[in-house]
């Protein structure tokens, strides 16, 4: 005998999750497009028609009726379950696709679940969120479900909600009674709140780089405060102390926005407890949202589709604060902005409603299950998270420093190929290397830490230098002991660049490797080259690797080589060097690994096709 209770749960739990995906997947795929048009130079209509099908997308509510039908939520959750297997398909056209229809279904479903079964959206957005940060834990920050061995378990989860849906059906009707009621107010706000959720305060790798915390601390207390909104007697008391207290409104409108600016403004313990109290905060003003009336009684889907629009806008400008060279030069360091505005909305949003007693469904009705169910996935994701050493240097012998523009995890046709880079570093048996355009957390790369994924796939430490918006920058992976790192960011008119530096210990000997990523202005290369020499200074012996932007016999491959750095190329006769630039027919050559005080035994240019670049590989024999 199935409790409905239950059941209901389980749909809406992974609509909602399919969702959340969903909203990860289209803007990384409209990333690429975008990206693909900017630099062709010549945008066509398809630039264009994508974004407005996006909009269209994120519209959907506006057409929920304000009765809904028995068989509505059954259908919805079984289109967005069809919907959501494309997004495990690894190419960028079926997932724009399926994420369209996941948001259109999802988006009507949010509005259905909100009029017919309203003690269930707390419980559906808590559970969809702790769900999503154990599988991208178990993913290392790379949702699991996204990899394309996942196909055939998306297939049968799908199977299993239309069953779901199925069995709901022939049970009685119990929609309709006190339905949500949000006025234009708290639309916005609710809108915002998802924004911020779904880009920074429900993604542990995000707030750890924010922060500067380790990510294993923060996706374990992350975790925490998200499966506390899952507890019966929790919600209860929130429940009630917001009844009770009517100026707890206010009190989480204020805080929404200094947790936010603390967090990113501050470094180190002040910032993670700060970004921890707005998780908690953030899912108090869901249910501030969720519970509250409004004196003007609006339907619901035209307001939820009223905070979709805003959600879209918001996504859009802080796209545009990473990307300000090529879309908005004024967006310079204004992503703090964007979330000062989000937090402001979504405290506006919360301060409109009335807050009401709201008996909220749970997962189930014994209320240890649901203990018991919380606390497996905390150990779960403690398993997954708990770091491991590194594999160590070797002691002598041929050692193998290489550089790698990973594209942000994707390749010249928009897969997401993050594995397929960890392969091919794996493949050419690299203890260290300088990576570039390495993203930590954006909705545009799926949310991933690329660095952090590469070295717990790879088994090597990590020195990540975040450049913009603390979530892009570079990195140099490596295998020992953890060392010491020096970071310096770069003077950049353009997109900020930096440098990295390791100092490692391959057996008694001291080794030092630097990673750069330049600018591609000419006005800014003559400057960052000039600053980065200076940055590495007497360093001997000595690897410097990276994209410089720059062709042989350029200014700055000439100050490089007057610093006393050497091509290893060169020195090996190759004539001419391999080129690096696009990986599929290169024709330039502009990533070095460059050597000082060090002698080259082997150098090439690794065939994998996984980045829009080729990886640089150099052996070197040290200490022997």
């Amino acid at each position: 005998m199935y409790q409905p209770r239950f059941l209901r749960a389980v749909e809406a739990v992974s609509v909602l999750l399919f969702f959340f995906q969903a909203l990860r997947a289209v803007f990384s795929v409209l990333f690429g497009i975008i990206y693909d048009q900017v630099f062709a130079g010549t945008p066509d209509a398809w630039l264009v028609v994508s974004v407005l099908l996006v909009a269209v997308a994120f519209s959907a509510p506006v057409v929920a009726p304000s009765g809904w039908p028995r068989a509505w939520l059954a259908a919805l959750a079984a289109v967005a379950s069809m919907g959501r297997i494309a997004l495990t398909i690894n190419d960028a056209t079926v997932r724009f696709w399926g994420s369209l229809v996941v948001l259109a279904a999802g988006g009507l479903y949010l509005a259905g679940l909100l009029v017919a079964r309203r003690p269930l959206a707390l419980t559906a957005l808590a559970g969809a969120l702790a769900l999503d940060q154990v599988l991208r834990a178990l993913g290392q920050t790379f949702d699991l479900s996204l990899r394309p061995w996942w196909l055939p378990i998306q297939v049968a989860w799908g199977v299993i909600i239309l069953a779901v849906s199925a069995a709901l059906l022939q049970r009685r009707a119990t929609g309709g009674q006190n339905p949500c009621r949000l006025g234009i107010r708290a639309g916005i706000g609710l809108g915002a709140l998802i924004f911020i959720e779904t880009s920074l305060l429900a993604l542990p790798n995000a707030v750890a780089q924010w922060s500067g915390a380790p990510y294993p601390l923060v996706a374990a207390f992350l975790l925490v405060i998200t499966l506390l909104a899952l507890i019966p007697r929790v919600r209860r008391e929130v429940n009630r102390a917001v009844c009770d207290r009517p100026g707890v409104r206010w009190l989480v409108a204020l805080l929404l926005p200094v947790t936010l600016i603390l967090g990113y403004f501050v470094r180190g313990v002040v910032s993670t407890a700060a970004l921890l109290v707005g998780q908690a905060v953030a899912l108090v003003a869901f249910t501030l949202l969720f519970d509250g009336r409004t004196t003007r009684q609006r339907p619901v889907g035209p307001m939820l589709a009223l905070g979709m629009a805003v959600l879209l806008i918001l996504n859009f400008l802080n796209a545009f604060a990473f990307t300000y060279p090529y879309s908005l030069p004024f967006m310079r360091g204004l992503g703090w902005a964007v979330y000062l505005t989000a937090a402001l909305l979504a405290g506006v949003g919360v301060v409109s409603q009335n807050p009401m007693v709201v008996s909220w469904d749970e997962l189930s009705s014994r209320a240890e299950a649901v203990g018991l169910g919380s606390a497996g996935l905390m150990i779960i994701t403690l398993f997954a998270v708990w770091p491991q050493p590194a594999v160590p240097l070797p002691e002598s012998g041929p050692l193998r420093v290489a550089t790698y523009n990973i594209h942000y995890g994707y390749d010249v046709e928009w897969h997401y190929t993050l594995e397929e880079i960890a392969q091919a570093i794996e493949d050419e048996g690299v203890h260290v290397i300088a990576l570039q355009e390495v993203d930590a957390g954006r909705l545009t790369s799926y949310g991933v830490d690329d660095a952090h994924f590469l070295a717990r796939r790879l088994r090597m430490n990590v020195a990540y230098l975040p450049a913009v918006e603390h979530l892009t920058g570079i990195a140099v992976l490596y295998r020992g002991r953890p060392a010491e790192v020096s970071r310096q960011l770069l003077t950049s008119l353009q997109e900020q660049t930096g440098i990295v530096g390791v100092s490692l210990h391959p057996g008694d000997e001291e080794l030092h490797a630097f990673g750069i990523w330049m600018g591609l202005s000419n006005e800014d290369t003559g400057l960052q080259i000039g600053e980065a020499l200076r940055f590495i200074g007497g360093a001997n012996p000595a690897t410097f690797g990276g994209d410089f932007n720059a062709e042989p016999g350029s200014e700055v491959t000439r100050a490089i080589e007057a610093a006393g750095f050497q091509d290893p190329f060169v020195m090996l006769g190759f004539d001419p060097p391999p080129p690096t630039d696009p990986a599929v027919d290169p024709r330039t050559r502009i990533d070095y690994v460059w050597l000082r005080g060090l002698e080259p035994v082997d150098a090439w240019v690794a065939d994998s096709l996984a980045s829009d670049h080729r990886m640089v590989v150099v052996e070197i024999d040290f200490g022997s």
